[in-house]
């Protein structure tokens, strides 16, 4: 919640991903974490359209490495900031785990606990990323968050069928950012083609600005798999670092176009350049089609070439940053040595 008198806080962002399938939606999730702790932006909603309770833990995982309790003494000692509820699609069957979700969820210490602990087991154990949504949209002030898609619009064109959810965006979000398609043309694309119908509408319906960043630009500015050997090495056991090598055999850059994205609703300006307004259309093989128009309010991210190498170095930068303890805030900035207590979850019924 976002209480008057603290002054307007940085950027939210809403990320939606299919976490769990592939190493770019958790490098730019890592990267959040990493603008997170510079004060640079907030992370208020965290959902997987990946139907699988394995997803959901190891996006759990991810939070809970990146939220550490203070150390030592002193009046915070005890205190962990609560991992916020993980969103989950449910589309009635469960899918099967990936290798990148098995290697950091069932790596275990040398006395058999796992070496990033995790709680979720069961679907009452994850919340409904429709309300999560909807509800972290509510919690901002007016244009102070960003939702950022890198996955299938399953479930975020699910938010518009909620009442006064669209009166609730324009007033919320300033900008929609999705990782997909490939601009001006190109090849299908899978998170498109996992669920047509919902690009579709995204896409027709979404009434706020959408910029997208496509395959083309995670080609050119993808992550280096050579950071992962060294910039990381601050840590003995790194989540990402497992996860990174289990998806493909090192070594290997990560095309990353959610980086793109993520990038760019933080930082909107300085890294790339933008194409001229249009609409983004979806083609019936799943190919996205961008038609310039003086009114049209989507546009697709351009890679500036005078800006490639400052770009991957933030992407390093940020994914590789070390977790920022940060004591709670409270309310009117009153001091209380008691930790807060967690909001409850959505719990799905």
């Amino acid at each position: 919640m976002q209480f008057q008198g603290q002054g307007k806080p940085p950027i939210g962002i809403a990320f939606d991903s299919d976490l769990g399938n592939g190493i770019e939606d958790a490098l730019a999730l890592a990267m959040l974490y990493g603008f997170e702790g510079k004060g640079e932006a907030r992370l208020i909603s965290t959902s997987t359209t990946k139907s699988c309770l394995r997803a959901a833990a190891f996006c759990e995982a991810l939070a809970k490495f990146y939220t550490p309790a203070p150390p030592g003494g002193g009046p915070f000692a005890s205190f962990q900031r609560p991992a916020p509820p993980i969103g989950m699609a449910d589309n009635g069957k469960m899918a099967e785990d990936t290798a990148v979700v098995k290697a950091v969820l069932e790596k275990k210490t040398p006395d058999g606990k796992p070496v990033y602990p995790y709680t979720i087991q069961k679907m009452n154990d994850t919340a409904d990323p429709v309300a999560l949504i909807r509800n972290a949209f509510t919690a901002q002030n007016d244009e102070n968050c960003v939702m950022l898609l890198a996955g299938p619009a399953t479930s975020l064109v699910k938010v518009l069928d909620l009442p006064g959810a669209v009166d609730l965006i324009k007033r919320k979000v300033k900008f929609l950012a999705v990782a997909a398609g490939s601009f001006p043309d190109g090849r299908a694309d899978f998170n498109v083609k996992t669920d047509m119908a919902s690009a579709k509408r995204l896409f027709a319906e979404w009434p706020t600005p959408i910029v997208a960043a496509g395959a083309e630009v995670g080609a050119a500015l993808p992550f280096p798999g050579s950071s992962i050997e060294k910039d990381f090495a601050w840590a003995p056991d790194h989540p990402i670092v497992d996860a990174y090598r289990a998806f493909h055999r090192m070594p290997y850059d990560a095309p990353a176009p959610s980086m793109a994205a993520m990038l760019y609703a933080v930082h909107p300006d300085g890294y790339f350049k933008l194409s001229d307004p249009g609409t983004i259309g979806v083609l019936e093989d799943g190919r996205t089609k961008f038609t310039p128009s003086p009114e049209g309010r989507h546009r697709y991210l351009i890679v500036d070439p005078a800006q490639r190498e400052k770009v991957i170095q933030t992407y390093v930068e940020m994914a590789s940053a070390k977790p920022t303890v940060r004591a709670p805030r409270f309310r009117g900035g009153k001091k209380n040595v008691d930790p807060p207590k967690a909001a409850d979850p959505v719990k799905k019924q």
